[in-house]
């Protein structure tokens, strides 16, 4: 039940890394390793992590504080009772294009965002590899790169939780104010922009649409470009596979908005922005007792994004399926916390 996340950073401090984590899913930051170089790319292998209980789905992200275009692409080998996996890489984000690795071997599945693990492993070794002509300057920034592992087992839905709740003023922005080509497909940068505009460094969703776009697969919403654009705003972030809503509870607690990846069909969301979707970002905002303050970027204008939903299911229809949110926040950064360049 539970989800780890392991982070190794460079140019944060781990403090204010730890600080940015729901207290379920911290394990103890590490102090990146330098890059090498290894033909164009510069890449950085991490040691090797153990979660809690065996994981069977693997959330990577890269965040870097470097206003510097660079394309990266996360390789992942995972250890089951059958040895260590072959590497397999994910998606890569941005350019240039790096040399061809298998997408599955050995019960270990890439799935664009995310890594799927069957069975169950008690290890993994992550790889970031790095190219494109600003590949120096993101290592000389703080960065991080984080996995969320997670052990597939669902948790029985929280109860309405104690206390006064929380109440977070983010900016409120409607995807489909944008252009009619592409209102319905960006929810993900819409939703990016209202937390950077809450984080105070607000940016247009139609530019920040067209820094996130993934050509290859044609899509706005791959989470890890999200993570990487915020951080070309000075904003840290990572993915994390909420293991329960508690978890989510204290990041708005701690002024840290979630948002939140959900689908739903018709009649699961009780009032919705959208009747039914296969896959959808929106910013949760808050929480009074059983309901949750969400900013739900697919409204048709602005005054309608604040919605309330019900806790009961928003759970369902967000930690009972994807279960993934962005968390993005600004920590402190510490020149003695850096890893040294290749």
């Amino acid at each position: 039940m539970p989800t780890d996340l392991f982070i190794a950073a460079s140019g944060w401090p781990p403090d204010a890394l730890t600080a940015a984590v729901p207290p379920s899913c911290r394990r103890d930051v590490e102090r990146a390793p330098s890059p090498r170089r290894e033909g164009d790319a510069l890449v950085v292998e991490l040691p090797e992590w153990r979660p809690r209980r065996p994981a069977r789905h693997l959330v990577p992200s890269f965040s870097a504080a470097s206003p510097g275009e660079a394309g990266f692409r996360f390789e992942l080998s995972v250890r089951t009772v059958a040895g260590w996996s072959p590497w397999v890489a994910g998606a890569p984000i941005g350019p240039p294009p790096f040399a061809p690795l298998a997408t599955r071997a050995d019960g270990i599945a890439a799935e664009i965002d995310e890594f799927s693990v069957t069975p169950a492993a008690d290890a993994m070794r992550v790889r970031l590899r790095v190219g494109g002509a600003a590949r120096h300057a993101l290592f000389d920034a703080p960065w991080l790169v984080a996995l969320s592992a997670w052990d597939g087992e669902p948790r029985e839905r929280a109860a309405t939780p104690a206390g006064a709740g929380a109440r977070l003023a983010v900016p409120r922005l409607s995807q489909m104010a944008e252009a009619e080509a592409i209102r319905m497909r960006i929810c993900s940068p819409a939703s990016v922009a209202m937390v950077l505009g809450y984080l105070g460094h607000p940016v247009e969703v139609a530019a920040l649409a067209h820094e996130i776009f993934h050509p290859g697969l044609d899509r706005y919403g791959v989470w890890p470009a999200a993570v990487l654009a915020a951080g070309r705003r000075g904003v840290a972030g990572y993915l994390l596979r909420f293991p329960d809503w508690e978890a989510a509870a204290w990041c708005l607690d701690h002024g840290m908005p979630v948002i939140a990846s959900v689908r739903y069909r018709a009649g699961e969301l009780t009032g919705a922005a959208i009747p039914e979707t296969t896959g959808h970002l929106l910013v949760l905002t808050g929480w009074e007792g059983g309901e949750v303050l969400v900013n739900d970027p697919a409204a048709a204008h602005a005054g309608e994004v604040g919605r309330r939903y019900r806790l009961d299911e928003l759970q369902q229809v967000w930690l009972g399926r994807a279960g993934v949110g962005y968390v993005l926040f600004t920590p402190s950064t510490s020149p003695t916390d850096r890893s040294p360049r290749p």
